[in-house]
Order: structure tokens, then sequence, then C-alpha cells
């Protein structure tokens, strides 16, 4: 039986597309009903990009990381609407026009992103895992023009956006940069207080944050309307 038949059997409406250069699968979750996209096994330069004078010391220096594995990731922001069904509950900005099925969830706390994620049978992307595919393939500080990926300070009007009206990337992400910022797996790297990594930047946030290769690091308990996440895997869940 084949990849696809496969997810098929298993409960996944499986999608073939390709986009200029790259063939990728795509996936409907049965348990959030999201759709998840296929980032293949590879290399890449993760940090500081070639001819970027924007980045930060966390940024440097540049290094080539193997992603060994394969894995699935979320082709947006979660949005609120998934949010509410999986968990029963919607802690986005209340009572103002941030509210929208569609609009990213935010105001999580990096526990409560993975606690979603583990109970739709994923975790959160790693770091280098998120770098990786932020990128697909692209070597500069960002995959397009920023104004046509991404939702920022410059054009958002001061809210979040329905994912996925900006351009994707060449895997098919949406909003990897700009929305809302999205909690990574790791530890941000010499803190003693365990801080977290937020990467992407935000509606909130100028140009020199929304960059594939920025991070934050903030505390996992922090929460706020331009925080959000989305989810990776390896392997289909079970219902």
């Amino acid at each position: 039986m084949s990849f696809g038949l496969a997810l098929a059997a298993a409960g996944f409406l499986v999608l073939s597309h390709k986009p200029r250069a790259h063939s990728f699968q795509k996936r409907v979750n049965p348990i959030d009903g999201l759709t998840y996209v296929w980032i293949p096994a590879g290399a890449f330069q993760m940090g500081c990009s070639p001819g970027d004078n924007e980045c930060d010391g966390d940024e440097q220096p540049a290094k080539q990381v193997t992603i060994a594995k394969g894995f699935w990731l979320g082709e947006s922001e979660v949005p609120q609407a998934a949010y509410e069904k999986v968990t029963g509950n919607n802690p986005s900005h209340f009572g103002s026009y941030f509210r929208g099925d569609n609009r990213p969830v935010e105001k999580v706390t990096w526990d409560e992103a993975g606690a979603y994620c583990g109970a739709i049978g994923g975790r959160l992307p790693t770091e280098a895992e998120w770098e990786y595919a932020v990128r697909a393939g692209t070597k500069g500080a960002r995959y397009g023009e920023l104004d046509r990926v991404a939702w920022y300070e410059r054009n958002s009007g001061a809210s979040t956006h329905p994912v996925k009206q900006k351009d994707p990337n060449a895997w098919g992400l949406y909003d990897m940069l700009g929305n809302v910022l999205e909690w990574v797996e790791d530890p941000y790297p010499g803190t003693e207080a365990h801080a977290r990594m937020l990467r992407g930047g935000s509606w909130l946030d100028d140009a020199r944050t929304v960059r594939s290769s920025d991070r934050i690091g903030v505390s996992p308990s922090f929460r706020d309307d331009h925080v959000g996440f989305r989810c990776a895997w390896e392997s289909a869940p079970t219902q």
C-alpha cells in the first residue's frame, strides 16, 4: 500500500500539491480538523541569514543543522475555532475585534500550547524544525516580500487577521512570519529560569523582528494577544 493510501485508510484526507520547486503532501487531522503539511528531512543553515544586518547576538554564529526525520507541521497557526473545539475554551483577547473563528488563537502559554498539541496527537515543533520549515529552502532573512507574506506592525491595523490570507512559503505554510508569535519546544539558551522561545514575529512587531532567524525568550507562563502556536507530529494520531 502506498504512503498516501495508508494515510487515507487511517482516516486522513490526503491532498497532493506541486508548487514551483517542491512537491508536498497535506493531510487533515480528524481531531482538530486542521490541515498539516509534510516537511521532508534535510539540512539547512540555522541562524543569521547571509547579508542580514539586523541579526542579534543570539542568532550568531549561523550553523549547519540536519533535520534527520521528516515531520508534519500545521499549515497555519491554530485558529480560535479549532482551539475551542479541542479544549472547550477560547482565551483570545476578550470582547474585542480579535475574536473570530479563523483568527489565530492567542493569549496561550507554552504549557497550554503544548497541551493542545498533545491532545491532537502531536507536539510543539522544535526550534530547528520551525526554522527549517519557515525557510523552506530559502536562505534570506524572509521567504518573500514582507508585505506579501506577513501581518506586522505596518500593515496589521493593530490586530490579528484570519489565517492563510497572506502568501505561503514554498512548502505551503502560511503565516510563518507575522500575525502571532509562535511557541517552540526548546528552552531559550543560557537562561537559568527555563525561559522558552517564541519565533516569527507578530502583528505587533516591527519588520526587524519578523525574520526567519529572530528569537525571543520569555517565561513559559507568558501570555499576550500576539502569542500563538502551531503543532507538529511524526505519525498519524489515533482518535
